[in-house]
C-alpha cells in the first residue's frame, strides 16, 4: 500500500488529503455516525455522486484502489481466465476520501489516482456522514479507510461499490 500523500498544503489550511493509507485499524472514530443504508441505483461513478449530493447528512466518499494480481503458483487456467480479464486477486494499493463537492466526475479521481503510476483495475467505494448533520472531516475517514482495505484484504467486498477504470459499477462474483 502507498503511504504518500499527494497535493501540498498550506500553513493555517485545512488539508485536502489525496491518495494514501490510512491509519492503524480502530472500529470506528468517536464522532463517526453511520450511513443509513438505503437501497439506490448507481450504475456509474456519476451515480454515486449524484446519491452522495443528495443525501439529507454531508457526506464524505471513501475509495480504495485495488489491482487484480495473480498467485505466483496460479494454474494455466487461472492465468488463461485472468488474460481475458476474470478472477485474480484484490490488492488494495492506495486510498482516499473526498467531499462530493471535491470531485465533478470519475475523471478527477482517476486523473489523482494516476499521479501514484500504480496499475489498478477496480476501485471501491463506500460514504461516511458527520456527526450532528456536520460535514465529516478527512481525518475522521482515517479509519474507515483502513476498514475498508482490510476487508478487500479479506474478500469482504460485498458493503462496497467496485467500479472498473471506466467508472462503471461492476459486480464481483
Amino acid at each position: 500500500m502507498n503511504r504518500s500523500r499527494v497535493g501540498a498544503s498550506t500553513p493555517g489550511a485545512s488539508p485536502n488529503r489525496a491518495l494514501t493509507t490510512p491509519l492503524p485499524l480502530h472500529p470506528y472514530p468517536p464522532n463517526h455516525t453511520p450511513t443509513p443504508h438505503t437501497t439506490m441505483d448507481i450504475t456509474c461513478f456519476d451515480d454515486l455522486l449524484q446519491a452522495a449530493r443528495a443525501q439529507p447528512q454531508p457526506q464524505r466518499l471513501l475509495f480504495v484502489f485495488a489491482g487484480i494480481e495473480l498467485p505466483s503458483d496460479s494454474t494455466a487456467d487461472q492465468r488463461d481466465s485472468h488474460a481475458r480479464g476474470e478472477g485474480g486477486a484484490l490488492v488494495p494499493l492506495m486510498c482516499v476520501d473526498k467531499a462530493p463537492d471535491e470531485l465533478a466526475n470519475f475523471s478527477d479521481l482517476t486523473q489523482e489516482a494516476a499521479q501514484f503510476g500504480k496499475p489498478w483495475g477496480m476501485v471501491f467505494a463506500s460514504a461516511m456522514s458527520g456527526p450532528l448533520g456536520l460535514p465529516p472531516r478527512s481525518e475522521d475517514a482515517d479509519e474507515p479507510l483502513q476498514l475498508m482495505v482490510e476487508s478487500i484484504k479479506q474478500g469482504r467486498i460485498e458493503a462496497f461499490i467496485p467500479f472498473n477504470p471506466e467508472g462503471v459499477a461492476v459486480r464481483l462474483r
